[in-house]
C-alpha cells in the first residue's frame, strides 16, 4: 500500500473543505491523501474478491465480478470516466454494473467504485446517489463511504452536512489512519463554521488518543489558536 503510484487524480479523490471555503491553506498532507486511497483500493478490492470465491458457485455472482475487472483496472490508472462509463473491451462500467447486477455483492461494490469515481469528476450529486445506495460492511468502508459522503457535500456547499458526515467516519471506526484523518476534517470544518469548542475538541482528541498520527502534530498549534 505504501508503494503505491503517487499522482495528483489520487490526491482529489479526498476533497479539501478549503476548495469549498475558498482559504489556500492546504489542511490536509499530500501523504496522508495517499495511504487513505491505498486502504480504501485494498479494503474494496480484498471485499470484491472474497466475494468472488465464497460465492463463486452463483452464477450471477461469478459474471459481476468477471464483468467488474475492466472497470476496477481503469479506476486503479485513476481513468475514473473510463471506469465509470466505458472502460474498453466491450466491458460495463461501473454505472453499468449497478444497474445489470443490482443485489450482487459485486453490484454493492460497483456503488462505491461508481461514487468514487463522479466524486473525482465532480458529479457530486451523482456520487452521494451511488454512495447513498452504497450498503458498507466490515469496519473500514462505513467510515470510508460517510468521509467520502461528506467530500461530496462540501463540495456542494452545504458545509452542515458535510459536518455531520464527518464526524460519523470519525466514530465509525477507531483505527490508527482514518479516525484522526476525519477528526482533523471535523475540527477544521467546525472552526470555518464558527464552532470554535468543537474544534479544540476534535483536535484534543487527536492529541490524545493518537499523538503518533501525523495529524497530531498540528494540534497544539491550533488547540492554542483556538483558545
Amino acid at each position: 500500500m505504501a508503494q503505491r503510484k503517487k499522482s495528483k487524480k489520487q490526491d482529489d479523490v479526498l476533497i479539501d473543505i478549503t476548495e469549498v471555503t475558498g482559504q489556500a491553506e492546504d489542511i490536509f498532507e499530500k501523504y496522508q491523501k495517499e495511504i487513505l486511497i491505498g486502504v480504501t483500493a485494498l479494503v474494496v478490492l480484498v471485499g470484491g474478491w472474497l466475494a468472488y470465491s465464497n460465492l463463486f458457485s452463483k452464477p450471477k455472482q461469478k459474471e459481476a465480478v468477471e464483468q467488474m475487472a475492466q472497470a476496477q483496472w481503469q479506476f486503479e490508472r485513476d481513468s475514473f470516466s473510463l471506469a465509470l462509463a466505458n472502460p474498453g473491451g466491450g466491458f460495463p462500467g461501473f454505472a453499468d454494473v449497478v444497474k445489470k447486477y443490482s443485489g450482487t455483492d459485486a453490484g454493492n461494490t460497483a456503488l462505491y467504485y461508481a461514487g468514487i469515481c463522479c466524486l473525482n469528476l465532480g458529479q457530486y450529486d451523482a456520487a452521494i446517489s451511488y454512495l447513498g445506495d452504497y450498503s458498507a460492511k466490515g469496519t473500514l468502508m462505513p467510515a470510508m463511504k460517510n468521509g467520502a459522503l461528506g467530500d461530496a457535500y462540501a463540495e456542494k456547499g452545504d458545509l452542515d452536512k458535510a459536518l455531520g458526515l464527518y464526524k460519523k467516519a470519525a466514530s465509525a471506526e477507531d483505527n490508527e489512519v482514518i479516525t484522526p484523518y476525519y477528526l482533523k476534517k471535523v475540527a477544521m470544518l467546525s472552526e470555518k463554521q464558527g464552532k470554535p469548542e468543537a474544534a479544540v475538541e476534535a483536535w484534543q482528541k487527536i492529541k490524545d488518543t493518537y499523538p503518533t498520527a501525523p495529524e497530531a502534530r498540528d494540534a497544539e498549534k491550533y488547540i492554542a489558536r483556538l483558545q
